[in-house]
């Protein structure tokens, strides 16, 4: 199950049933939990936490220092939870005091060349696609869709159930629900086809189109479309966390 060309630091914590392959490094102060696969040259640096039932694929690197100036060299940690398939030459860097740790969720699928950089937060659900990079400081809510070749700036956040489109760049938050794309970055919709296989049923998907409507349609401003909102849709959990992500965004929100 480990391969004898692997190197695990004595004071790495490794679970049952956990393959590694050959040239990985296994840094000290890591821990693996149970079921994982580790493939060839994989590097788990100094404090990673590593769930259940992973597959990590070759060259991926996961907690390597944090590619920030202010760092100084701080106790943090890059966690990752259970069942990700985490593809080739994925790096998922450390975090630093900004917030101590770099978290990506559980069932992610990030394919080759994504970049998680400090402090970073991925919810759970995510499918990030090939060469996406990922500024520090951002957060990705669950269940969002990322496609390839997209950059996001730092400290921006994504919607659950997004659609982004591939070679995307954006320095504003992007809301639930949607689909966003062009150049410059645009909302584009909803993203119905995903809202569907995740079992919205019509009605909700018409109140969240009709939330839309208000907020990019009739030229009112963030605060005025927000109330109107409350007033005219009906109110549900899923209109809720479009009115609180809207109304807490602190770069505003893409056009």
């Amino acid at each position: 199950m480990i391969s004898p060309l692997a190197y695990i630091d004595p004071e790495a914590k490794i679970g049952n049933n956990v393959e590694i392959g050959p040239f990985c490094f296994i840094d000290k102060n890591v821990v693996i939990g149970d079921n994982n696969v580790i493939m060839a040259n994989v590097n788990i640096l100094y404090g990673s936490r590593i769930g259940n039932g992973n597959r990590i694929f070759p060259g991926a690197v996961i907690g390597a220092i944090p590619q920030d100036l202010k760092f100084r060299g701080e106790e943090t940690t890059a966690e990752v939870g259970d069942n990700n398939t985490i593809r080739e030459n994925v790096t998922i860097n450390r975090g630093t005091a900004a917030k101590g740790k770099t978290v990506v969720g559980s069932n992610n699928l990030l394919m080759e060349g994504v970049h998680v950089a400090h402090d970073a937060i991925v919810g759970n659900g995510c499918i990030i696609g090939n060469s996406t990079k990922f500024a520090g400081e951002i957060v990705i809510d669950d269940n969002a869709i990322i496609s390839a070749s997209v950059l996001m700036h730092q400290f921006c956040r994504v919607g659950g159930y997004t659609m982004i489109q591939g070679g995307t760049r954006f320095s504003k938050d992007i809301p639930p629900y949607v689909i966003a794309g062009r150049e410059p970055v645009a909302y584009c919709g909803l993203n119905l086809i995903g809202l569907r296989r995740r079992g919205f049923t019509n009605e909700l998907i018409e109140n969240i189109h009709n939330a839309y409507r208000i907020i990019y349609n009739n030229g009112l401003n963030v605060s005025e479309a927000l109330e109107q909102v409350r007033k005219e849709v009906p109110m549900s959990p899923e209109i809720e966390y479009i009115i609180s992500f809207i109304g807490e965004s602190k770069r505003g929100i893409i056009k």
